[in-house]
């Protein structure tokens, strides 16, 4: 039985060419000091484990430099993460995954239960350096492979007006937008995909 502790999501892809903000201010090209060439390999990983916690912190670095619009501390960090700590996060009622791209941790993504039939997404998190390679499509079949596998019949999730990037990549791979879910802080478009086969014609 393919389980998903077995599954491996992979996106081939030459990193492209072409200029990028990095979120340290400087301009730099997608996949800059990376190989040029490589495959995306998405497996589940605690979310303590030491490549998810370098991750976590980067994104909520990323998150939180980009809503307070300057560099965030790593006390900052800090207290951000014990604020939102990644409960559920873990089997069987959650799960956490990394990306590596050519074996490099450079991606990350949370699910956890919100009910019977649904789940959320969290911290879904691809490294400026790696983006436009097929890290955010790779990190979402496996999350989504990881719903279907917690029986749960589709995924939410929720994110701010600024992440313009984010709420692209969703729309693209069948997000639907939806009324507010709950009412997180800095929550702002809420979306929504079905898990369930689709009808036969």
């Amino acid at each position: 039985m393919n389980t998903y502790s077995e599954q491996r999501v992979q996106s081939a892809r030459a990193v492209p060419p072409g200029a990028g903000a990095s979120r340290t201010g400087g301009a730099s090209a997608p996949g800059a000091g990376l190989p040029r060439s490589g495959s995306w390999t998405v497996a589940p990983e605690h979310v303590t484990a030491p490549d998810a916690v370098v991750l976590r912190r980067a994104y909520y670095a990323e998150v939180a430099g980009r809503y307070w619009n300057r560099p965030v501390t790593a006390s900052e960090i800090d207290q951000g993460l014990l604020e939102f700590p990644d409960d559920g996060l873990v089997a069987p009622e959650g799960g956490f995954v990394v990306g590596r791209w050519a074996g490099e941790p450079l991606a990350c993504g949370g699910i956890r239960r919100l009910d019977p039939v649904t789940a959320e997404l969290t911290k879904v998190y691809v490294d400026p350096r790696a983006r436009g390679t097929g890290g955010g499509a790779a990190l979402l079949a496996a999350l989504e492979a990881q719903g279907r596998e917690m029986g749960v019949e589709r995924v939410r999730l929720d994110t701010r007006s600024d992440l313009v990037e984010a709420r692209a990549l969703y729309a693209r791979h069948g997000y639907a937008e939806i009324p507010a879910y709950n009412s997180g802080p800095y929550a702002e478009h809420w979306f929504e995909k079905s898990l369930l086969p689709a009808p036969s014609a």
